[in-house]
Formats: structure tokens, C-alpha cells, sequence
């Protein structure tokens, strides 16, 4: 029955062990959810999602599953993560009340609401543990089929480790013999990213097993409304593969029939795992006991003889009815193992609650001690005794209670003697508390992005002028010799070497597997570059345009930009996200949304080189380090002349570093990407009439200028204009943000600070579309002429 018994007969009295002990954890895991239930209602938790109705299917999942192996699921899971060894009752119950220690919530530190699952990767450190020595799920999220992407690339890595030579698979793969097991409720089949992922592992050929859990309701609203049939494996049908055509093994299994749900897992772990074919299991006839969720009741939409159905096909109810219709259990032994999984549950529960509230009641105490302290010799005596009694009062209080009260109690006594003391206090509690909540959103190990130097690109006599494209594509050679770990992939990516040909002739030189074509799927691009990258290899996902990439903003905001956080630490994925934007031609090729997307996807960095030798460094820069990166490269940029350097692979561009391209004394131009070539040419032309501005390149919008050089600049010139090809208030809101509030830099201006965006529609097409829609030279010009007129209108009369 476990992965050692298909190459052994059990004994009988082993088989009924083995069943019982399965039994047990089903019957444990339904008692978690029914207290569990109950904790958020009496109000010690905050929300509660359960997997109640699917235990006896999990079980079968977690037989088959394998050292090595990878789950990418949902919140429905917690019966597999318990099976697996990776959950216990104490655990369960963390969760649930947020603990934010991970060893006592190991899934998320607090981070995510209950339900929501997750084993190590990496250690204290942030190094690789060795994966194929453990059972792996990966991060959860709750946006419905967002786990679909993710699940794509954790089987990709499988058919790239066993296919590709010359990876060190230490640590991660045995011969690419993992697979990825995906799991999905009826319902989110619906989603887009469903059926685009199905879609991509067919044509890719992975071991991925997917399970769908029937129950015929999303939340309260029936499958007649959410599938064409009502049965998502009937649509599916023309995946299934044949003779002459590859594709998936479809199998339909009922979620209440213990034996065949087994054997179901079993096979389904063998095609996938030897042949490298896609499964998908539609495990019907499934039930909710709870319903949905805490947020309300089943009865309120279920009728009655459906709620008589579930009662009977309730998958724990039928398998207490088969074991003892054969003879592996009596009533009375099933009624020990149910009373006994009550206890064992409440005994878990409560230690999981005293582990959550004792800390918290020592810093209460703490700062009542201190309060007391502080009042008896205050003016505010009485005031400060209210809120030291309230506080005192709370029987199980939580941080909010203690911090609210120490900072109401600090405007009491502001002017008082005891000021210094509580607000010595309050700042080391806060230094203590806050990480605990807003830690890891990018990597605090030794090989983050600020662990790399410097390394400028060398040229020699020898160095030609060449397309910038060919600057790319050689270094990109290096990069596939040097790093056999790393791989493209893309929409026009492999074939004929992308769209701009800075990946020329590298398919035919390393092959299909590392430099490949992709369908027209951005969300599952970018989905098969984190689940690789979550397994040890380094992955390019190229997405054509900018414009395109919102297609995958939700993965990139939603999966990627929060793994390390979601984690605290213990999951990363460092893909890089190759594409290209800023100015070309129209609406959907010319776009620069750069606002939008460094506000979603805080966690990823966000690099906006304004060259293709820069864009070179940069990705030299990025595989040295474990963190994610988008990088923009500039779109009508690949046929414009830079010299080769000679030190192709090694030179590093610095992140979150800008580069002062031009000095100057009156004003500071902060610039980034393909709009820097116009600030150039326009103070060129403001020179003529004595003006002479400072050129900052940005580089790197996400982290923004660490060693606050732009502030440096503006003691110099007093005056700041931010010119973005993004709308008004876009990035350079952002931008001014940073400057003004981060950097404080408005302790230097002598002028309003001003911005110069593109139009708030999007670019027309065309170049007199292109003109009359982002800044241009005279735009620029004139903006920087109008902010001088001010200051001296007699030097510089209006010109309008």
C-alpha cells in the first residue's frame, strides 16, 4: 500500500496496520476541522478553510507520493500534509491562531491563514537542503488555480534533469524520476490558468499528476454553473492520449471507494513517473461536511436530500463501512481510534494555544510592570492607571493590545521623566516584533542581490561596434556554457532566437531543452520559471513584450513576488523574467506600465537597463545571486551600435545602483531605459543656452539607489525633474517618492520638483504617435527651460 509495497506482499495483519494507521490520520485530521471550525467561531482564530470531505483520497495521493516529489495544491490539503509526515495536530492549530514562530507554525511563520501548506527547501540560512531526501510541497497561495503555473514548472524540472547533461543534480533530482502532484477543487477549474496549464503539460509531456476534488459546489454555487456537463474529465476527453497521439491518462475514481482510490494513485505515480506523461484524476462524488468555509453554512444552499446523500457518502463514513464489512476493524476498534483522535486532537489543540499566548503574556506583564512604574511618579497618574488596567484585564491579549497601549501612554508623558524609558521600550519591542510580520520579502542570505560587486565591461583594439543585440546574444552564449543549470524559454524564443535575435543560434547550439520555443501562454511561462527555479535550476522566462506581461502580473504579484515572504524564508525561486518594452509602435507594443508593476510585485527586483551591455551585466549579475528579477531590455534598442566587450560573462552590473551619465550644476534629469537617449540629446540642447543638467540613470527601479546618490546630486544642483514614459503618476510617483520622502530630499530644492510623463492614454501608433504621446526632446527641454525661467526670468524669458 506505501511505496515499498508494490515490490512486496504485506502480510495481512501489516495491510491492517497500514490501513488502521490510515484511518486514524483521516479520522485526526476531520476532528482538527471540526474544532477548527469551532476556535474561529468562539473567536481565538481569525478564519478558517478546511479540508474536511476530502481525507480519504488524500491518503492515496500521500501513498504514492515520493521523496523527491513535489506538491503544488491548495487549501483543501491538510489530510496529504499529515499522511506525508509534514503536519501535526500542534502545527495544524498554529496555524490556524497565527503563531508567528516557525518552529511552531513551519507553513508560514503566521504569515498565511490557516490551510495554506508548505515544507523547507532551504535551511536557516537560506542554502539548499537536499530535496530528494524529503517529501516537498510547495508554498500555497489562496488566489483559485494560482497553483496550476507553479505546478507546471515543478514537473518541467523533472524532464530537464533527466534529458539535459552536465547539471549538478545534487540536492535535486534523481534522473528527473520526481513528479509533481497537483491538486484543485472542482470549481477553480473554471479559471483560465486551469485550462492553460492543462493545455501547456500536454504539449510539454511532464510527470504531472492532477486531482481534481469533486464536490459539485464552488462555495455555494453548483457545478451546473461552473462546467460545460457539469464534469470537468468529460470536457476533457480529447486530451486523453492514444495510439497515435501523445497527451494525458484520464481516470475517473469515486472519493468515498478506499481500494481503488489506491490503486488509482499507484498507477497513476507509475505512468508519470516513467513515462513522463501528464495524469489527471477527477475524483468524484467528494463532499463538504463544514461547507465552504467559517464565513457560513452548506445548509443555507444545499437541500435536503443532498445533505442526506453527504451525510452517507461521506468518504470517512464509507471507509469506516469497508473496513468492517471486511473484517479489518469491528465497530468497537473504530470507535477507540475515533475517541482516541478527539483527544489527541483537543490535547494538540490546547498546547498549540498556550505555546501562542505565553509569549505574549510576558510582554504583557512586562509593560504593566513598566507602566506602573512610570505612573507613580506622573502627573497623568489616573490616565495612565486606566490604560494600565485595561491592559492588565485582557486574559489571553495579543500584540495589537500591548503596543496600543504603550504608544497611548507615551502622549501622556511627553513631557515628563519617564518619557525616555517607555519609548526606549516601545522602539525595542517593535525592533523585535516587526520582522516576525515583515521579514524575507527578498533574501537575507549571503548570496542576496547586494552580495555581488561591481565588474565593468573591458574592451580592447580588438573591440568593434557591433548591433547592441549581438552584445546579448554572445553573452548569452557564455552565460549556457558557463551555467549549464540555466535555460530559456519563450514565444519565438528558440527557433529562430527571439523576435530581436539576441538569442541567434543558440537552440541549435545547446539544444531544445534550454533554449526553447513556448505557445502563446505568458501565465504558464512564467509558471514553468518558478517551479524550476523552486528546484534547483535557473531558468529565463522570456515574455515578448512589456505589454504582454500583464497576463502573468497575477503569478509574478500573487506566487513569485511572495514565495520568500509567504515562507519566511524557507522556499525561494530565483528566475529571471527576460522581456522587453518602453518605445516601438502602437497600443500593445510601446507600452511602459512600470507604476503598475513595481507596486505589484514588491519581492521581485525590477531592472531597467537603458542598453543591452547593460542588460548584460545585469543578468551576469542576477546568476550569481537567489533572488527573482524582472529585467526590461529596451525595445528599439537591439539594432543600435555598442562596442563588444571582451570580458563577456564576467562583468556585473550593479543592482540598485544608479550611474550619473552627465554632470551638470543647475538641475538634476532622473531618467531610466530608452528615455534616457532623449534627456541626453535635450540637455545637449540646453546647453546651448546655459543650462547645464546632471543625467542620473535610475538602472534599477526595485531596489531604488541604495546609497541615495540622487540626493547627493540635488545638494549640488538644488532642482529635480523625473521624466517617465509611464502615465502621470505612475513610476514617477514612485520615483518621487524616493527622492523627496525616502532620501529627504526636499531639504536641497530650491524648486518645486517636478515629473514629465507620458500621456494618460496609451501610445498612439505610428511616430507622430509616438510624439504627441511621451515625452519627447522638446518636451523635455521645455520643462527644464520653464523650471530655469522661474528661477531667473530674465536669463531665461518665457517662451510661451
Amino acid at each position: 500500500m506505501n511505496q515499498t509495497a508494490t515490490k512486496e506482499v504485506l502480510s495481512f495483519e501489516d495491510f491492517k496496520t497500514e490501513v488502521l494507521n490510515d484511518y486514524k490520520i483521516a479520522t485526526i485530521s476531520r476532528e482538527c476541522s471540526l474544532l477548527g471550525r469551532r476556535e474561529v467561531l468562539t473567536g481565538k482564530a481569525k478564519f478558517g478553510i478546511f479540508g474536511d470531505g476530502k481525507e480519504v483520497p488524500q491518503l492515496a495521493m500521500a501513498k504514492a507520493f515520493r521523496n523527491g516529489d513535489f506538491r503544488s495544491g491548495y487549501y483543501r490539503d491538510q489530510t496529504f500534509m499529515m499522511a506525508i509526515g509534514q503536519m501535526t495536530i500542534q502545527q495544524f492549530f498554529a496555524g490556524l491562531y497565527g503563531h508567528t514562530d516557525l518552529a511552531h507554525d513551519p507553513m508560514s511563520a503566521g504569515r498565511q491563514m490557516g490551510g495554506h501548506f508548505a515544507t523547507h527547501s532551504l535551511d536557516e540560512n537560506g542554502n539548499w537542503k537536499n530535496l530528494t531526501q524529503q517529501k516537498n510541497s510547495s508554498a500555497d497561495i489562496s488566489p483559485t488555480a494560482g497553483q496550476m503555473p507553479r505546478l507546471l514548472g515543478l514537473a518541467q524540472a523533472s524532464k530537464i534533469y533527466r534529458n539535459v547533461g552536465g547539471i549538478n543534480q545534487t540536492n535535486f533530482s534523481e534522473k528527473g524520476n520526481e513528479v509533481a502532484w497537483g491538486t484543485i477543487g472542482n470549481a477553480s477549474t473554471s479559471e483560465g490558468l486551469f485550462f492553460e496549464t492543462i493545455n501547456a503539460a500536454g504539449v510539454l509531456q511532464v510527470p504531472m499528476v492532477m486531482s481534481v476534488w469533486d464536490d459539485e459546489y464552488g462555495i455555494s454555487v453548483h457545478a451546473r454553473y461552473q462546467t460545460t456537463k457539469e464534469n470537468i474529465s468529460e470536457i476533457l476527453k480529447g486530451f486523453q492520449r492514444d495510439e497515435n497521439n501523445k497527451g494525458y491518462e484520464i481516470i475517473t475514481v469515486k472519493g468515498w471507494d478506499y481500494p481503488t482510490l489506491v490503486e488509482t494513485y499507484q498507477r497513476a505515480s507509475q505512468i508519470a513517473r516513467e513515462e513522463h506523461v501528464p495524469v489527471l484524476i477527477h475524483v468524484l462524488e467528494l463532499t463538504q461536511p463544514q461547507g465552504h468555509s467559517t464565513s457560513g453554512s452548506h445548509e443555507r444552499y444545499k437541500n435536503a436530500d443532498r445533505l442526506a446523500w453527504e451525510a452517507e457518502f461521506d468518504c470517512l463514513a464509507q471507509m469506516r463501512n469497508w473496513l468492517i464489512s471486511n473484517n479489518l476493524a469491528t465497530a468497537e476498534e473504530i470507535e477507540a481510534i475515533d475517541n482516541q483522535a478527539k483527544k489527541d486532537v483537543l490535547e494538540g489543540k490546547k498546547a498549540a494555544w498556550s505555546a501562542f499566548v505565553e509569549p505574549m503574556k510576558a510582554e504583557q506583564q512586562e509593560l504593566v510592570a513598566l507602566l506602573n512604574s512610570i505612573a507613580a511618579s506622573s502627573e497623568n497618574k489616573v490616565f495612565i492607571e486606566k490604560y494600565v488596567n485595561d491592559l492588565a484585564s485582557i486574559k489571553e491579549p495579543i500584540r495589537k493590545d500591548i503596543i496600543t497601549a504603550a504608544r497611548k501612554v507615551l502622549r501622556l508623558i511627553v513631557k515628563e521623566n519617564g518619557k525616555a524609558q517607555l519609548s526606549a521600550w516601545i522602539t525595542a519591542y517593535i525592533e523585535k516584533i516587526q520582522p516576525k510580520f515583515s521579514s524575507h520579502l527578498f533574501s537575507q542570505s549571503d548570496n542576496n542581490v547586494f552580495s555581488t560587486k561591481e565588474v565593468l565591461p573591458k574592451y580592447d583594439e580588438t573591440s568593434e561596434e557591433v548591433d547592441a543585440r549581438l552584445v546579448l546574444r554572445n553573452n548569452f552564449d557564455v552565460i549556457f556554457d558557463k551555467h549549464p543549470e540555466t535555460l530559456i524559454f519563450g514565444e519565438d524564443s528558440g527557433n529562430i532566437g527571439d523576435v530581436n535575435q539576441g538569442l541567434e543560434g543558440m537552440q541549435e547550439k545547446y539544444g531544445e531543452f534550454r533554449v526553447s520555443d513556448a505557445g502563446i501562454r505568458e501565465a504558464t511561462i512564467l509558471g514553468q520559471g518558478i517551479g524550476m527555479a523552486m528546484r534547483g535550476l535557473r531558468p529565463i522566462a522570456e515574455i515578448q513584450y512589456l505589454d504582454y506581461l500583464l497576463y502573468a502580473i497575477q503569478i509574478m504579484s500573487d506566487d513569485l513576488a511572495t514565495l520568500q515572504y509567504r515562507t519566511a524564508g524557507r522556499q525561494k525561486a530565483p528566475l529571471i523574467i527576460r522581456t522587453r518594452g518602453h518605445r516601438l509602435e502602437g497600443i500593445w507594443h510601446s507600452g511602459s506600465p512600470m507604476g503598475m508593476i513595481i507596486n505589484a510585485i514588491r519581492g521581485i527586483h525590477v531592472l531597467v537597463p537603458r542598453n543591452m551591455t547593460k542588460a548584460a551585466g545585469f543578468y551576469n549579475t542576477l546568476l550569481e545571486t537567489d533572488e527573482p528579477a524582472l529585467l526590461v531590455e529596451c525595445l528599439n534598442g537591439y539594432r543600435l551600435k555598442e562596442k563588444m566587450p571582451t570580458n563577456l560573462g564576467e562583468f556585473k552590473t550593479p543592482i540598485g545602483v544608479v550611474e550619473t551619465i552627465k554632470q551638470g550644476s543647475d538641475i538634476t534629469l532622473v531618467s531610466y531605459g530608452s528615455t534616457l537617449r532623449l534627456v541626453e540629446q535635450a540637455a545637449k540642447e540646453l546647453l546651448e543656452v546655459g543650462i547645464d543638467a546632471e543625467i542620473i540613470d535610475i538602472q534599477s527601479l526595485l531596489p531604488f539607489d541604495i546609497n541615495h546618490d540622487i540626493v547627493k546630486s540635488l545638494a549640488k544642483t538644488n532642482r529635480l525633474l523625473v521624466i517617465d514614459e509611464d502615465v502621470p503618476g505612475g513610476a514617477s510617483a514612485f520615483i518621487l517618492q524616493q527622492i523627496v520622502d525616502e532620501q529627504k530630499g526636499y531639504k536641497h530644492l530650491d524648486s518645486n520638483p517636478e515629473t514629465l510623463a507620458s500621456k494618460a492614454h496609451r501610445p498612439a501608433y505610428g511616430t507622430d504617435g509616438d510624439y504627441f504621446s511621451k515625452p519627447s526632446v522638446e518636451d523635455i527641454y521645455e520643462k527644464v527651460y520653464d523650471i530655469m525661467h522661474e528661477v531667473n526670468p530674465v536669463k531665461y524669458p518665457s517662451l510661451y
